[in-house]
């Protein structure tokens, strides 16, 4: 099994770094696969609205969002990660996650997610909620912890004194193990749920 985390901070080695490298320990004692991509510090744009997703099941720009959805469309888990910054994500990040869930055509439905956020003070649950709504639109259980998935911290290695915000992230990344190989044997035994065809409502019609 597999698990992608996006790291949107543009610090590398920073306190969502650190939040995601306790995640990845328990991934290892897990037998989980575990790789980070960091694009926090990327020159991201948004997305255009120009509809060549729809025809090809690709962005047309070509900026690693592209490469970023072939890890995601293999991996049974994503977690996605950033600061907060006026009491929202990282703007790259929305930028990123806005197309790369917009512009891929894989079905993502039973991938499990989770969101992680990093604040020095305020704004984490905006943040934090902001960032679930990419998993539940696509059909993606979210994975929960023992409290909301915040660390704190201001210079960087500072979360490394959260001692409660760390144990957050490692009962967050135990219950997405034992949520991802859940869901595996369910596959195996009763499939996925089935889907009905799209019915796509206007609201002035």
């Amino acid at each position: 099994m597999k698990v992608l985390a996006i790291n949107g901070s543009p610090r590398k080695d920073g306190n969502t770094a650190l939040s995601l490298e306790e995640m990845g320990k328990v991934f290892a004692e897990e037998g989980i696969d575990f790789e980070v991509i960091q694009i926090g510090n990327s020159a991201i744009r948004g997305c255009t609205a120009c509809g060549g997703c729809a025809r090809t099941g690709r962005c047309v720009i070509n900026d690693g969002v592209n490469e970023a959805a072939l890890k995601f469309r293999d991996a049974d888990g994503l977690i996605i990660a950033s600061p907060v910054y006026y009491g929202s994500a990282n703007g790259t990040l929305i930028s990123f996650l806005d197309r790369l869930f917009y512009s891929s055509d894989f079905d993502k439905t039973m991938k499990v997610g989770a969101s992680v956020v990093v604040a020095r003070r305020g704004g984490s649950s905006a943040t934090f909620d902001e960032l679930n709504k990419y998993f539940t639109i696509t059909g993606m259980p979210v994975a929960s912890s023992q409290y909301w998935n915040m660390v704190y911290g201001r210079t960087p290695g500072e979360a490394a004194e959260d001692g409660e915000g760390l144990q957050t992230m490692r009962t967050l990344a135990r219950n997405m193990a034992f949520l991802m190989k859940s869901i595996e044997l369910g596959r195996e035994k009763y499939g996925l749920p089935e889907k009905e065809e799209r019915i796509a409502t206007h609201f002035i019609r």
